[in-house]
């Protein structure tokens, strides 16, 4: 069953992404170590600790788009997750730290020794083994969406009630993280990381290794949410989003299909915060602020939500658009990111992705308008180099 699930999710396009994916994984890597600095084709580590950053942000982007773009569900506090997820591989990183810190405590990371902290907390415990923090980087934000979307799908929350409240929980997120007495660091967050499995964060082979995984990672998360979508499942999704109250009086039950949806997409969103966090070397409540996940709802409005491509496109040309705008200009960029949504919105609904398709689908359908003018005309005994085109009928 499984095995017949993943041949439905491989549809074409996936094939292609998956592929290019495992291909940009394989590359990178090998320009960065195996070819000498100078020489044609070397990739800089910077380049590459940049780039997996935006990797990791397509990952949120895919996840965002499970819920909105297939399931209706406009989540304006999808950074949650990202944060939570980001905040549990952060532990782990702190705990590995030991005596080599500031204060030498073999124990207590060392803004808890400096906030006068006695003992670890018991949250804490557990975050020195590598394989209890990949447990919590799926747990936490999959335990969080399931709490809220328990509540809020089965109370038949939606629309824009649901964003406002997915808000408010990010929002809240922020503030309690914000406070040093909450055992996470205070405004400066967990940074300072030395190594992850031993192996130093700053060096060329660990940056490498973690962008390969967040190409990887993003490859499966392209699998999971195609095998999702091309199943029944996937259309009783779309069926959601399109009509719930029809849905219903069919006999499904919506709140549990949001409720699935939501729970795997921060589950994805966590993972993605956990390969962010080793990358950048910090992660912090910043996170947690509100216009980072409206940020990311821009990522998939830009590319096109409802689909596979959409995201990972959007979220890839939104912030390296933004890295190369903040250079020059930092203090308008929110203005630019703020119209470039106005202007989707407008004018192009559907996205970069849909924008492709219509464009294609209108050269389609003049090109067979074009052959079946001439078969009519072959049949009629004319030339059909003397016909002159008509013009393509309005939708």
């Amino acid at each position: 069953m499984i095995t017949q699930m993943l041949f439905r999710a491989l549809d074409r396009k996936a094939i292609w992404i998956v592929a290019i994916l495992v291909l940009v994984a394989i590359a990178v890597p090998a320009g960065n170590l195996l070819i000498p600095a100078g020489h044609f084709g070397h990739v800089p580590t910077y380049v590459v600790t940049l780039f997996g950053k935006y990797l990791c942000y397509a990952i949120l982007a895919l996840s965002l788009d499970l819920v909105w773009g297939y399931c209706g569900i406009l989540s304006l506090g999808h950074g949650a997750f990202f944060a939570l997820g980001g905040y549990a591989m952060g532990m782990y990183l702190m705990r590995q730290i030991g005596a080599r810190g500031v204060y030498a405590n073999p124990l207590l990371p060392d803004f808890m020794v400096f906030l006068n902290w006695k003992e670890l907390p018991w949250y804490w415990q557990g975050f020195d083994m590598f394989w209890f923090a990949m447990v919590m980087i799926i747990v936490v934000p999959g335990a969080l969406a399931f709490v809220f979307g328990w509540f809020a799908f089965r109370s038949r929350v939606t629309g824009v009630y649901l964003s406002i409240i997915t808000q408010a929980m990010t929002f809240a997120l922020l503030l309690a993280f914000f406070r040093n007495d909450f055992g996470f660091g205070g405004n400066n967050g967990l940074t300072d990381f030395k190594d992850i499995l031993g192996f130093n964060v700053q060096s060329a082979a660990t940056r490498t290794t973690l962008f390969a995984l967040s190409a990887l990672m993003l490859a499966v998360a392209v699998l999971v949410c195609s095998m999702i979508v091309n199943s029944k499942l996937g259309k009783v999704m779309v069926a959601v989003r399109d009509a719930e109250s029809r849905t219903r009086f069919l006999g499904w039950r919506p709140e549990n299909v949001k409720l699935f949806a939501f729970t795997v997409s921060a589950v994805m969103a966590g993972i993605a915060g956990a390969l962010y966090v080793p990358q950048v070397g910090i992660i912090n409540p910043g996170e947690f602020a509100p216009e980072n996940s409206i940020e990311a709802v821009i990522w998939v409005a830009v590319g096109g939500r409802g689909t596979i491509l959409g995201p990972i496109i959007g979220a890839l040309l939104v912030n390296f658009g933004k890295t190369v705008f903040t250079s020059a200009l930092p203090e308008y960029w929110l203005f630019a990111l703020g119209g470039l949504f106005v202007v989707v919105t407008l004018f192009l609904p559907k996205g970069i992705v849909g924008l492709v398709a219509q464009l294609r689908a209108g050269t389609a359908r003049r090109a067979a308008l074009a052959r079946d003018k001439q078969s009519a005309a072959a049949e009629a005994g004319q030339d059909p180099s003397t016909l002159k085109p008509s013009p393509e009928p309005a939708e």
